[in-house]
């Protein structure tokens, strides 16, 4: 990315951040509650990674304020800096006590003018927040094929998550010669290349935004996608998308 211009970060508003965090967190609550206690302790680990993800929160804003006085990374810096690496495990009572305490505190985790001492550097408490609920919905669909037991995804924390990738991707690889759609939620420009100024694009990429997810975070492969016929890739330079995914680790 040496020389590229850093596109200006996606604004998200405070109400609907808060209430998609709110609906993921408890549609996820309800699907870990109809597991059997067996099944639980067999998913122990991802319910764990969950349960740390709703914990987040409060545990960050209670420590105590940065030092800084502006935002030093934004949600595309996390995206970029994202390794998953947790082993904790958890049950559904632990989920559901994290999701108490996440909600004593989710107002002031939605102001943009909190900032938080993550560890990649000083975050809005907003912006923070919008990265639980990437972490939330991504991991509600892990829990879905984990179960072969549908976990809904709110249409707000889906969106919202759809958009977060999006972003990271154009702004992993900066250009405007391929776009990529994903309806009805997100369309971004990226790959270095002539540049698209009218009519369609020479070079689309489009598929739904679950297999957008999967595709942003390395659960599916490009070609596994194509295969399934869930994404359609046109133009000369579409292809070599595939070669800038996974986004987030």
């Amino acid at each position: 990315m040496s020389g590229a211009v850093r596109r200006k970060p996606r604004a998200y508003h405070p109400d609907r951040v808060r209430d998609a965090l709110l609906a993921q967190v408890e549609l996820l609550r309800s699907a870990v509650r109809e597991l059997t206690p067996e099944r639980q302790t067999e998913l122990a680990m991802l319910l764990g990674h969950l349960a740390r993800q709703i914990d987040a929160l409060p545990k960050l804003l209670a420590e105590p304020a940065p030092a800084a006085t502006r935002p030093e990374v934004d949600v595309t810096d996390w995206v970029a800096a994202t390794v998953h690496e947790e082993r904790d495990t958890a049950d559904a009572d632990v989920i559901s006590a994290a999701a108490e305490e996440m909600e004593a505190v989710v107002d002031t985790g939605v102001r943009e003018d909190v900032l938080i001492p993550h560890h990649l550097g000083a975050m809005r408490a907003v912006d923070f927040t919008v990265t639980r609920i990437v972490e939330l919905t991504l991991h509600s669909d892990d829990l879905t094929r984990a179960t072969a037991r549908p976990v809904r995804l709110d249409r707000g924390a889906l969106a919202i998550t759809t958009r977060v990738l999006a972003d990271a991707l154009a702004a992993k690889a900066p250009g405007a010669s391929t776009e990529v759609r994903i309806p009805p939620f997100a369309a971004v420009q990226c790959l270095a290349g002539p540049r698209h100024t009218r009519g369609t694009p020479p070079n689309v990429v489009e598929t739904d935004p679950v297999t957008w997810l999967r595709l942003a975070t390395g659960r599916v492969g490009w070609e596994a996608a194509v295969a399934s016929g869930r994404l359609r890739a046109g133009g000369e330079r579409a292809g070599a998308l595939a070669g800038e995914l996974p986004v987030l680790g």
